[in-house]
């Protein structure tokens, strides 16, 4: 791994596509011009609309769309590592996307894409979510090459299954997520400073973070937690970004003073 600086983008997307993209634009540049080379965008940055199925009406094809055309543009732009947050992608169920994550390098060809795998299903009696309505499940892990080491993509929910984040050793893992602020409150950092420490490796988790238009609240407390579970950065609501550096030293002084990951049995 390379020491590299980081940033988590938090947003509280609308059901406007054109008023999202424009938000994000600026964040990205904010980032860049805090010298990040490593940038995460949320989960839904694009669209969280008034109904699940809104999110339908603005699916593509992999390969080209104005969704992707925006973020191989910024990572361009600006030169960056650009993880997209998430997408809608269409898959062979007419009435369901992929909710898929799509990561760019810096001349904004697209190195990667993780559709993810776990579904939130959630109803507690006055809230309830069922993302498998619309969205057809991934099934596999993905990650990539970059100059700062390999990178795992997950996304939001995948966060409560620590399997996935097993199948290999990696150097950094990026979550972009829209938890609820219920769950949220309850589950979010200590479940990412989890995986973190269990796997010792960085975190960059970047959430959709306030009340949306549609009366929806969303978690917030975007972070960057490094192999020790020591949270770097954290912005807990609002439009903004957690910026952290991420020091190669740091991973392998963890790596070495506590060799866990040598030592697993099962």
């Amino acid at each position: 791994m390379q020491t590299c600086t980081a940033a988590a983008i938090q947003m509280i997307s609308t059901p406007e596509v054109a008023t999202n993209l424009a938000t994000a634009a600026g964040l990205i540049a904010q980032a860049a011009e805090r010298g990040a080379q490593l940038v995460v965008l949320p989960e839904y940055f694009a669209i969280m609309g008034a109904r699940d199925t809104d999110k339908l009406a603005v699916q593509e094809a992999y390969g080209g769309g104005p969704l992707q055309d925006f973020l191989a543009g910024a990572a361009k732009r600006h030169g960056i590592w650009l993880v997209g947050g998430t997408i809608p992608l269409a898959s062979d169920d007419p009435a369901r996307v992929r909710n898929s994550c799509l990561a760019f390098d810096p001349a904004g060809q697209c190195v990667a894409r993780y559709d993810k795998i776990h579904l939130f299903g959630f109803d507690n009696g006055s809230e309830r979510y069922a993302e498998a309505d619309t969205i057809t499940p991934g099934a596999e892990p993905v990650a990539f090459e970059t100059p700062f080491g390999r990178i795992g993509l997950a996304v939001c929910y995948d966060l409560r299954f620590p399997e996935l984040f097993r199948r290999e050793q990696l150097d950094i893992w990026v979550l972009p997520a829209a938890f609820t602020a219920t769950t949220g409150r309850a589950h979010w950092e200590v479940l990412l400073r989890a995986r973190a420490i269990e796997n010792q490796c960085y975190v960059i988790a970047s959430g959709q973070g306030g009340v949306h238009p549609t009366g929806r609240e969303t978690f917030g407390h975007s972070l960057i937690a490094d192999p020790w579970g020591q949270v770097l950065d954290v912005l807990p609501q609002g439009e903004g970004l957690a910026l952290a550096e991420l020091k190669a030293s740091q991973l392998e002084r963890v790596r070495k003073t506590l060799p866990a990951l040598q030592h697993r049995r099962l």
